[in-house]
């Protein structure tokens, strides 16, 4: 905790929040073409918000991640913890869920992630220790880039060669994007060339991103999961993973479990799916259900009524929040490809890396040690490539 020169400050007060600053940042992506397809030499930049709450006697806790176009919605998020007690965060949730009810809330998860790590800054405790968690490491799966003509993803057969390649490196899951046009013949053809090469050595997934227009063509893609023996078939119709009704109807008809919940936003809509039947597996995301308090209720949510939770995406909040869910299995290593494009904001001044060669042998990644979310930032990197700040008092 820092220093503060005003001794007199009482408790309540010295760990209230004095302000939010909110940096959007812009830093280039290689090895990525349009679309998220994997592609040699190409060249693109993504956009993420940087995070610092400050309290009155000092203490500061920060975050990297959301979306560039959150930006508004964190700064009401922010607006709403000044003066608040930092460890608030029951209290911070509720009100922050209310002024952003005609939202889709996804500008809450960066105020509480910094919440969660300025928490731990002043205990001296890791994020995954105040949540009781235990695991020390998490077991990965490699998830792809989408496929795309002229990129290092453009066969079915390429997909296959790529999961060898990450068998090597340690991974023993893998996940395909595939090309995202509406068409499936391509998709099949990668499925069932992935259970022939690698199956029963690799856990598989299929993730279409809701590419498939109809529900024929989810069917007919299920139906190949169900022939290659994959593990989840996720998000597979165009309706946005939102449709209880159509996803029931295809679980009727398929064998491999689905997974959604990427695109619906926090506990309540999440269990309204599940209770539909609407899935098998349950997603959560730190950066896009309010948080890692968000991501913990569903992960409960879940663990009540028997199935388990799979977080999306990568980053240190979700290997935090993976060390203390019981009923979760992977951590996402997305997005990957054989260009080694990497979408992950280059702002670690600790040596934390989400880079797919940098898994273990045994195809873990380490959950990060040390107070808060145990990581540290390159504030100078940041602010050099920062194209708005907001500051808010």
């Amino acid at each position: 905790m820092a220093e503060t020169a005003d001794r007199d400050i009482p408790a309540s007060k010295a760990s209230s929040v004095k302000s939010v600053e909110l940096r959007l940042f812009s830093y280039p992506m290689e090895g990525v073409g349009p679309g998220g397809v994997d592609m040699p030499g190409a060249k693109g930049n993504r956009v993420r918000i940087a995070v610092r709450i400050e309290t009155v006697d000092g203490a500061v806790g920060a975050y990297v991640g959301g979306q560039a176009n959150s930006l508004a919605q964190a700064a009401t998020c922010a607006k709403a913890i000044i003066g608040m007690d930092c460890f608030a965060r029951e209290r911070a949730y509720e009100v922050i869920r209310r002024n952003l009810r005609k939202e889709d809330r996804m500008g809450a998860g960066v105020i509480d992630n910094a919440l969660w790590d300025l928490a731990g800054q002043r205990t001296g405790a890791s994020v995954s220790q105040l949540l009781g968690g235990a695991r020390k490491s998490v077991k990965a799966y490699a998830s792809t880039w989408f496929g795309g003509d002229g990129g290092g993803l453009s066969t079915p057969e390429a997909f296959s060669d790529f999961a060898e390649e990450c068998y090597a490196l340690g991974y023993r899951a893998f996940k395909m994007h595939g090309w995202a046009d509406g068409g499936i013949q391509r998709d099949i053809e990668a499925i069932l060339g992935l259970g022939k090469s690698v199956g029963g050595r690799m856990a598989l997934m299929h993730d279409s991103a809701c590419s498939f227009k109809t529900f024929a063509d989810a069917l007919a893609v299920g139906r190949a999961c169900d022939e290659a023996g994959f593990y989840w078939y996720e998000d597979p119709y165009s309706d946005g993973g939102l449709a209880g009704h159509a996803h029931r109807r295809l679980r009727e008809l398929i064998k491999t479990p689905l997974l959604l919940g990427e695109h619906i936003r926090g506990l309540e809509s999440m269990a309204t799916l599940v209770l539909a039947d609407g899935t098998d597996f349950v997603r959560a995301d730190p950066d896009f259900d309010m948080g890692i308090t968000g991501t913990m209720k569903i992960a409960h949510f879940a663990e009540a009524l028997g199935l388990d939770v799979e977080l999306h995406a990568p980053g240190p909040a979700h290997r935090h929040c993976m060390a203390a869910i019981r009923n979760t299995n992977f951590y996402e290593l997305s997005m990957v490809g054989p260009s080694r494009g990497n979408f992950n904001a280059p702002v670690y001044a600790c040596g934390y890396s989400d880079a797919l060669d940098d898994v273990r042998p045994d195809g873990t990644f380490p959950v990060p040690e040390g107070p808060g979310l145990g990581v540290s930032y390159d504030w100078d990197a940041i602010e050099k490539m920062t194209s708005q700040t907001l500051t808010i008092q």
